[in-house]
């Protein structure tokens, strides 16, 4: 844990995120491919994980059906990646409690300390400011993942 308290910098909790799911609802996705609220998820779907995208402005992205609010995504929700700024993510990650996530991830450049404490209090992991693609090449979870 970090001096503040958050997971960010705790490798094992990145591991246990990045292996144990396979499904990444992304909020804040975007049809953009010149941006990295596209690149990423892009990236992830490449490497085997199924992506939900929630962005109330698109109708599909990345070949999958978006969804207008994380509400509206199907259930199991399994980890919710957020890509919206800082002052937006508390209340995604409340969604993402309520909806049942197992894992909460705020992206490189987002915080959120209130967020941090929802997940805490709920049991479910959670990360923040860091890069999910950057931290599976980072760690090799090509090598301990399974997609079965």
């Amino acid at each position: 844990m970090g001096e503040d308290g958050a997971v960010r910098g705790d490798d094992d909790v990145i591991r246990l995120m990045l292996t144990g799911c396979n499904h990444i609802t992304v909020v804040g996705c975007s049809r953009d491919p010149a941006k990295e609220a596209h690149a990423v998820p892009a990236r992830m779907q490449r490497l085997g994980y199924t992506i939900t995208p929630i962005n109330p402005l698109a109708a599909e992205i990345l070949g999958e059906r978006a969804y207008a609010t994380l509400a509206e995504a199907p259930r199991p929700v399994d980890m919710v990646q957020v890509f919206r700024p800082s002052a937006d993510a508390t209340d995604v990650v409340r969604q993402a409690v309520d909806a049942g996530a197992s894992a909460v991830w705020l992206q490189q450049g987002i915080r959120s300390a209130a967020g941090r404490d929802l997940c805490r209090e709920a049991g479910v992991l959670y990360v923040e400011d860091h890069c999910m693609a950057v931290d599976y090449i980072r760690l090799d979870i090509a090598g301990l993942r399974s997609t079965a």
